[in-house]
């Protein structure tokens, strides 16, 4: 008998210890693990890319007036709507180097009722005019233009028959922003132009380059 129980004490303890061989990995695993790496992220909002664009305000057409006019030529004036250059682009968006201009170039005037009564492009002129102010000098207005019956200036008398400079930036990284133009316009013809109501069309385009 004594035997019997000596065994059921040494069968009760060895299972005691299997218990606690079992329960011992578990209370290991609540700790921190020494070899773990922590992996973090910050996603930041997507960027939309800027963009480049040119609009003009108000644009319901210029009506020229006579103004100016004398026994040598007829003169006729008005003011080009305000052209307005947008640039939403970060520098990092932009080529080194790159510029941006707007130039104008005119159809001949076509006579209402008449189309073969024309009056050439050439007799249409302009001053361009910043009217927004620039900070570095790299935006500027183009240089005038004066009609082929010439105004007495020294400008060009070549017209708008071909594109003509309105504004530029010599550089698109130095200035990014909003930039304004308008121009005077000046039709000179001879002074003996055939009378009648004259409509052209005025085409401004803006170069990123």
């Amino acid at each position: 008998m004594k035997s019997n129980r000596t065994a059921q004490v040494l069968a009760a303890s060895v299972l005691a210890f299997a218990l606690a061989g079992l329960a011992g990995p578990a209370m290991a695993a609540d700790e921190p693990d020494p070899e773990g790496v922590e992996v973090s992220v910050t996603i930041e909002p997507l960027r939309v890319p800027g963009t480049i664009s040119m609009t003009v305000a108000e644009n319901t057409g210029v009506t020229l007036t006579e103004n100016g006019s004398n026994a040598a030529a007829r003169q006729f004036t008005g003011t080009l709507p305000t052209v307005t250059v947008t640039d939403t682009r970060l520098p990092d968006e932009i080529p080194e180097g790159e510029y941006w201009a707007v130039v104008g170039q005119s159809s001949q005037l076509v006579a209402t009722g008449d189309p073969a009564k024309t009056i050439g492009a050439k007799y249409l002129g302009w001053t361009p005019h910043l009217v927004s102010g620039t900070t570095t000098g790299t935006v500027a207005a183009g240089e005038p233009v004066s009609s082929v019956v010439s105004d007495g200036t020294e400008a060009p008398a070549v017209g708008l028959e071909g594109q003509e400079l309105l504004v530029s930036t010599a550089n698109s990284t130095e200035e990014i922003g909003t930039h304004q133009v308008n121009a005077d316009l000046a039709l000179r013809t001879e002074a003996d132009v055939a009378a009648g109501e004259y409509h052209s069309t005025l085409t401004l385009s803006l170069f990123n380059q």
